[in-house]
């Protein structure tokens, strides 16, 4: 980065001093800096006194920008309470510390220079509306090192020397977890690797669904009723925990660490939005996973656009008939209730004429897997995450019980959904990082195995460099990740954290995939190697729960107020 007449500083030492002292000086700049793009990007945006969807759409390069660089400063900021926590526990390593200094000093690089928002879009500053003037709030002494001296070569590739020491711990670098989530992080990651990772590729290649034992097994190990209150039948756990779990299962493959999403969403609508007797008769029952949940929410042309949902639900008696059609489900045959969000009110075009139902169904087979009346079904076939099976659905005069009819109230839906987006946010960006995990563990022992001219690819700096990057970001993603299950757990708002978690935890499990199958050449092209699945598995999480620029939108449009 250019300095003001004076030379950039040079850095030889592989760690850089008093590392906590620059990045904490490093951390102001970077506020100030948004406070400045957020201010220009609002006017931009505001027609008389109020900011306007129209301009925003019309901005939306700008306003989607804002939302990366405030997801960066974000991630920044847990870093540095990660590794404040980690040296007060005399837990700040070298592994730690030389994955500090490189996500400063690259995160900071990108701010100034482009942010990545995906392949084929880098947001820079002048984007957002700022000048050269501006961007001299980065100029300062903290960030002209950490831009010069983190993210070397040689910080990159002793990083992989650690990493390759300490290959059997289950991170690399603490996590900052206490104790009892690292034992069931322990736990979970033995299950993947004894029952899950060996069989994983074969049923992806076989396009199989997931064996009924598997989810039997998560069900005694309480994957299903994780976060649902005791009361209930559930273990009564935090949202961080939940990271934790689905973080790990999904390392072991994707499709069995999303088996408790549903269930998950499920619970949380009828915790958040349900009636007392539907609390009592359903949350037991998906806690123990006798009653397996589907989402049934999405349309054909809607997308993410829910409040535009045709499919209708007219009132006969005291139950309801549903017709229409929905798309995209996952898990939809053999499941035995599901969420889903139909228009009650006929005379409504927008979300407040929705509902949710907890429609009944029976499980299908392969030979019927839509044996309920009033319903049709045909399997979608998808490049990858396909160990639950994606569906076209069809109702026609489909019967619910007016029971329910979730919270006995009509017109609620789309509200009840809503209160469900975190959470679903905060496991998505859990599965994200597990799924780039999968990508570092599965490249990390190509690299050791595969040699080339006479020694292991991991021996050559550009190949060594893609996996330091890739535990660097992971560890990125994970503090950022675990801060939004922090902040629900504790009761407060955190829309704008889940869907920060969710937008970086994407973009690195892709770019982790992607470098994996890199490094892998011709390799990782072919079926039989695993990190083929995983990049076919990994493309999906920009997309599902909030594409990206969905996700971007919800922040902008909280940071624009």
């Amino acid at each position: 980065m250019p300095h003001d007449g004076q030379p950039a500083p040079t850095h030889t030492q592989v760690i850089l001093d008093d590392l906590l002292a620059l990045t904490a000086a490093a951390l102001p700049p970077v506020d100030s800096l948004l406070v400045t793009a957020t201010a220009r990007v609002k006017t931009l945006v505001t027609d008389g006194d109020r900011v306007s969807g129209a301009l925003i759409e019309t901005h939306q390069t700008a306003a989607h920008g804002l939302a990366w660089i405030a997801t960066y400063a974000q991630a920044l900021r847990q870093m540095q309470n990660w590794a404040k926590k980690l040296e007060s526990e005399g837990s700040f390593g070298e592994t730690e510390q030389l994955i500090h200094q490189i996500a400063f000093g690259e995160y900071l690089w990108q701010i100034y220079g482009g942010i990545q928002m995906n392949q084929g879009e880098i947001l820079r500053l002048q984007d957002l509306g700022l000048d050269q003037s501006d961007m001299r709030a980065l100029m300062e002494p903290a960030i002209m090192t950490l831009t010069q001296g983190g993210n070397t070569q040689a910080a990159r590739t002793r990083l992989v020397e650690l990493m390759q020491e300490h290959s059997a711990n289950i991170t690399t670098g603490a996590s900052g977890l206490e104790e009892e989530l690292e034992m069931i992080r322990e736990q979970f990651r033995r299950y993947a690797v004894e029952k899950v990772e060996p069989y994983a590729h074969d049923w992806h290649l076989k396009d199989e669904l997931i064996p009924l034992e598997v989810i039997e097994e998560l069900a005694e190990m309480g994957v299903f009723g994780l976060t649902i209150p005791e009361e209930y039948g559930g273990f009564g756990l935090s949202k961080a925990a939940m990271c934790v779990v689905s973080e790990e299962l999904s390392r072991g493959y994707i499709g069995v660490g999303s088996l408790g999403t549903r269930s998950e969403i499920a619970a949380e609508l009828i915790m958040a939005g349900g009636t007392d007797a539907q609390k009592e008769k359903w949350l037991p029952r998906l806690a123990s996973a006798e009653t397996l949940p589907t989402a049934v929410f999405t349309e054909p042309n809607t997308g993410s656009d829910l409040g535009s949902l045709r499919t209708r639900a007219v009132k006969e008696g005291e139950d309801y008939k549903i017709t229409g059609n929905k798309t995209w489900i996952t898990h939809a045959s053999r499941t035995h209730v599901m969420t889903l969000l139909a228009r009650t009110d006929p005379d409504t075009t927008n979300y407040k004429g929705l509902s949710m139902f907890l429609a009944e169904k029976t499980p299908g087979d392969d030979a019927n897997p839509f044996p309920t009346d009033g319903m049709t079904g045909g399997e979608i076939e998808v490049l990858g995450y396909r160990g639950m099976k994606e569906y076209e659905l069809a109702f026609d005069g489909f019967h619910v019980k007016g029971e329910n009819l979730l919270g006995g109230e009509e017109g609620k839906g789309f509200k009840q959904l809503m209160e469900t987006f975190e959470s679903a946010r905060i496991q998505t960006a859990a599965r994200a990082i597990g799924v780039a995990q999968s990508a570092l563990d599965i490249s990390m022992q190509y690299s050791l195995d595969r040699r080339q001219f006479g020694k292991a690819l991991i021996n050559f700096p550009r190949v060594s460099s893609k996996l330091a990057m890739m535990a660097v970001e992971i560890m990125i993603a994970r503090q950022l990740t675990y801060f939004s299950a922090f902040e629900k757990d504790q009761g407060r708002r955190c829309d704008v954290e889940a869907g920060m978690a969710k937008l970086l935890g994407a973009r690195v499990a892709w770019a982790a995939a992607d470098n994996g199958l890199q490094i892998h050449g011709g390799n990782g092209f072919a079926l039989e190697y695993k990190i083929s699945r995983v990049l076919c598995d990994a493309r999906i999480l920009n997309i599902f729960e909030g594409a990206a620029e969905i996700q971007a939108q919800v922040i902008a449009r909280r940071l624009l107020g």
